[in-house]
């Protein structure tokens, strides 16, 4: 699990930090530990799992889990692998389990897992991006989601019992 020092409300300025800010996270992190991240679209949920990816020396590139439900990413120095799922298509927690994911030898990040998660472990990190209403204009495609601009990261420790 991560130093509690990490937890809390982190500004994070540019891509570059929300991956550095990842790679502290991703040192921590242990087999059996699991990461919720929430946030919209174009937050930088995948930024920061690159830099936990990092953190945790596996395999890429990490890439959104988007159409794949999930991937895995195996340890390249001897750790815990990886596995990136995106719970945005699920239902529920049975539909995750269904996925076959080893929850208890990897790392496991669900992208839009909140409310998903539960039974899954009795303790997990929630991790919260907020990105600035109107840092995307109107007009931007949404390769622009992913620009520079200044985000926010909460990160708590959450229990299957609230």
């Amino acid at each position: 699990m991560i130093d509690d020092a990490l937890l809390g409300r982190h500004e994070v300025a540019t891509s570059a930090d929300m991956e550095r800010l990842g790679a502290r996270i991703g040192s921590g992190l242990v087999a059996g530990d699991l990461i919720v991240l929430t946030g919209p679209l174009g937050a930088g949920k995948t930024t920061l799992t690159r830099g936990i990816a990092d953190g945790l020396g596996v395999r890429g590139p990490v890439q959104s889990p988007t159409f794949v439900i999930a991937r895995t990413h195996p340890s390249l120095v001897g750790g815990a692998p990886l596995v990136h799922a995106d719970a945005y298509r699920l239902d529920s927690a049975m539909e995750l389990d269904d996925l076959d994911v080893d929850v208890d030898g990897s790392v496991t990040i669900v992208e839009w897992g909140r409310g998903k998660v539960d039974g899954l472990r009795e303790e997990w990190i929630d991790i919260e991006i907020e990105r600035p209403v109107g840092a995307v204009s109107d007009e931007a495609d949404a390769a622009d989601l992913d620009l520079d601009a200044p985000r926010v990261v909460t990160i708590r420790r959450e229990t299957s019992d609230g």
